[in-house]
């Protein structure tokens, strides 16, 4: 039965069966991720798990974005390996609290807007990578410890439960969807291997899970300067890596759901999971796209479900660890795929022949990028400086002039599209100094100053003018460009009546 009952948002509709169950699923789809990715990280298992635990609570609580699922992340584990490896532990929970501490600053400043300059390639090539991602890292699963791929009985009883697993997460929606698909198949996996005793990879397998509450431990650093230089490359990298894979998420969480997510809420949320997790001994995380897609395609749209997820993974730990030890490798390896599959943007494909060149390579970049080096902060980084640069490359491209001589003999020059640094050449090959008339209006009407370079090429081209004895005016130019405008301040006839709210683009904000 549908209630309407939430702790945090009383108007909020709230399914509890599927919230739970929801929960349940993704508990435990989260175990042999967070135990990989802490392995990934050359730590304890248990630092994956217990900062599964503490990120998924917390975001859940305070996030921006409910139904949306954090934990130990890849991400995460690359940039942390390192610094693991070189000084240990207790150094990667100073990391992971210093990093928290930039994250929620970083919520606190507002700067989650900044997320508005990523464009919609960049997230179909990020979107498409991390699928890539997933769907690679499952294929781990068909090969032994030495590397080799399985064979005999043993790959095919493994590829007829992973196909079975798929099969019904994809079928059972069409037949009902009284309950979760993923959570069905999981119970039917494991029925299905104790009732015919197959001998196929389990949970326990590929570590232990049991453990107790998540200790309290104040990081064992000296607190010098030398250990901040050590760990704050490693901090900012992680708070960033963080922030984007979040904030990247929960967009792709609002267009699926048609909702909206708050950003700087999430930012500040995901900074003080992450110091609770530095403190609790997690090796701290990110939003999971993987296991936000499960909650959200189990029905989930609350909060409810990612506490439970994070209450019942504590659970499992404390209590039920033997139990979840023997649920095959199998039914998660299915479950993964599909997510993959559910994951990867099909319709950009479709897109190839419609959107403009530079896009369809940048989407292609940015997936590659996810894809093969991992490293996602450098793949959205990449592909939002290449998106700028397409656009100010196209931009300086629409500088034009309309330009006419009249009655008076005074000559005009109206400019259309924008003045920036990368339109300058193309602006000054409008004009021909030595032949123009010795009275000449640039009209800015349709054009507009955006910036400082843009302000230097006006100051240059009035000087021209000058020294050949000519007079120029300038037209509809702000206020703003008055003052800025010094060297050819006596030659300026600034016309404001005609367009009195325009400012210059780099106006304060």
């Amino acid at each position: 039965m549908k209630q309407y009952f939430n702790l945090f948002d009383f108007s909020q509709k709230v399914d509890y069966k599927t919230e739970v169950l929801s929960g349940l699923t993704v508990a435990m789809a989260l175990i042999p991720e967070a135990v990989a990715f802490a392995l990934i990280a050359g730590l304890s298992p248990l630092t994956g798990l217990y900062a599964a635990f503490m990120m998924g609570l917390v975001t859940s609580i305070l996030g921006g974005r409910p139904g949306m699922i954090s934990g130990a992340t890849g991400a995460v584990a690359v940039v942390i390996v390192t610094l693991a490896a070189t000084h240990g532990v207790e150094y990667v929970f100073a990391a992971v609290v210093l990093a928290g501490i930039l994250q929620v600053s970083a919520g606190a400043l507002r700067l989650g807007k900044l997320m508005r300059l990523v464009p919609h390639p960049v997230i179909f090539g990020f979107v498409n990578g991390l699928a890539i991602i997933i769907f690679m890292s499952q294929l781990d699963q068909f090969k032994n410890a030495d590397g080799s791929w399985l064979t005999g009985s043993t790959l095919y009883i493994l590829l007829g439960l992973v196909l079975l697993t798929m099969l019904i997460i994809w079928g059972l929606p069409k037949l009902t969807k009284a309950v979760p698909s993923s959570l069905t198949a999981i119970l039917v996996i494991f029925g299905v291997v104790s009732l015919l005793n197959l001998d196929t990879k389990t949970v326990g397998d590929i570590a232990s899970i049991q453990g107790g509450f998540p200790p309290f431990h104040l990081p064992a650093v000296p607190l010098t300067l030398e250990t901040l230089q050590i760990i704050f490359p490693y901090a900012a990298i992680v708070a960033g890596v963080g922030l984007i894979e979040s904030l990247l998420t929960l967009n792709i969480i609002d267009e699926i759901t048609e909702t909206r997510g708050r950003g700087n809420k999430e930012a500040v949320a995901q900074g003080i999971a992450n110091m609770l997790s530095g403190v609790f001994s997690g090796m701290g995380g990110c939003a999971m796209i993987g296991q936000s897609l499960i909650n959200i395609s189990s029905g989930a749209r609350a909060r409810l479900s990612g506490i439970v997820a994070a209450v019942m993974l504590l659970v499992f730990i404390m209590f039920g660890s033997s139990l979840i030890e023997q649920v095959p490798m199998a039914a998660l390896t299915g479950l993964m795929i599909m997510v993959s599959i559910g994951t990867f943007e099909w319709a950009s494909l479709r897109t190839f022949t419609k959107m403009p060149k530079s896009d369809v390579f940048l989407m292609i970049l940015v997936t590659l990028i996810t894809a093969f080096l991992h490293n996602l902060a450098l793949a959205v980084l990449i592909g939002v400086i290449l998106a700028a640069l397409f656009f100010a490359w196209d931009n300086a491209k629409r500088i034009r002039a309309r330009k006419n001589v009249d009655a008076n003999g005074v000559k005009h020059y109206e400019m259309f599209g924008p003045l920036f640094f990368g339109s300058i050449s193309a602006f000054n090959e409008k004009f021909d100094v030595l032949n123009d008339p010795a009275e000449v209006i640039i009209d800015f009407q349709e054009s507009r100053v955006v910036d400082m370079s843009a302000i230097e090429a006006l100051n240059k081209l009035t000087e021209r003018y000058h020294k050949v004895g000519k007079k120029v005016h300038l037209k509809h130019l702000s206020p703003d460009c008055r003052k800025l405008l010094e060297n050819a301040d006596e030659l300026i006839d600034i016309n404001v009546i005609e367009d009195p709210t325009y400012k210059l683009a780099v106006d304060k904000v």
